[in-house]
């Protein structure tokens, strides 16, 4: 059986904050018990499970952040976990103008449980990729599924891999030369965890065994660059997909974010 309480711990020691490498543009820099990290999308604010601070203290704390990306004209999002501390940080933080967005389930995975030979539908080939343009694809892809604009996707995932090519991994699935599945998985030095992350799927694509598909190709890589666990910040679509395939919830998280008046 699992041992949930030792995932949670592992996960807190090393997946709160990034360590691989900085990408062009980008700034990581400490505020007291937080990194903010700047020069992306959006600002981010990543913190430890316990910021250490409560009631004034906190809300200073908070409003600073707020405050630093608002004089760049940016916003910010504030990741927290359903077992951060102290408990009143959601509640300051919606105090000071940031918004609750969906929950994601967090999920570990066990790499060697989870790595299988990926079973692809026919006609479909999986091909990892980094040039410049099916970059572009892999955002005209998220645009299209998730209805928003993702075209700074690409050059955030260009940035990553001039940072590091080996520190990212970005698999695509295609059929008749267009991508209709794409996922990516990061190793960062030094901790346990592959992280799974960006993966869409073309609703007409759905139902035939692709995004199971990614989850085993990364798994496998994961178990071949020696990471034991996987990790994955699943939407609620794709939980049940990777709980059925072997992954293990142990908390929720939440983006709380602040965009700049007009």
């Amino acid at each position: 059986m699992a041992d949930l309480a030792a995932f949670l711990a592992a996960y807190d020691a090393q997946m709160r904050q990034p360590s691989g490498p900085v990408p062009a543009g980008m700034i990581y820099e400490y505020d007291g018990p937080v990194l903010r990290i700047v020069g992306g999308h959006v600002g981010r604010i990543r913190a430890p499970r316990d910021t250490g601070v409560t009631g004034a203290a906190l809300d200073t704390l908070i409003r600073r952040q707020r405050d630093y990306f608002q004089a760049r004209g940016e916003g910010v999002e504030w990741k927290v976990r359903a077992h951060d501390l102290p408990p009143e940080l959601p509640e300051r933080l919606v105090a000071a103008g940031f918004v609750p967005q969906q929950p994601s389930t967090v999920l570990i995975g066990v790499a060697g449980e989870v790595a299988a030979g990926p079973v692809l539908p026919a006609g479909v080939a999986l091909r990892q990729v980094s040039e410049p343009e099916d970059l572009r694809r892999i955002a005209d892809l998220q645009s299209a599924v998730f209805g928003i604009d993702c075209s700074w996707v690409a050059d955030d995932l260009g940035a990553r891999v001039a940072a590091d090519p080996g520190h990212i991994s970005i698999l695509v699935a295609e059929a008749e030369d267009r991508v209709v599945c794409a996922a990516i998985a990061v190793f960062d030095p030094g901790i346990d965890f592959a992280a799974l992350l960006g993966g869409a799927t073309l609703p007409a694509w759905r139902g035939r065994g692709l995004y199971r598909a990614m989850i085993a190709a990364r798994a496998r890589e994961a178990v071949t660059r020696g990471y034991p666990l996987l990790h994955v910040d699943a939407s609620p679509a794709s939980a049940p997909i990777l709980q059925r395939c072997g992954f293990h919830r142990i908390t929720t998280s939440t983006h709380y974010d602040w965009t700049p008046p007009d």
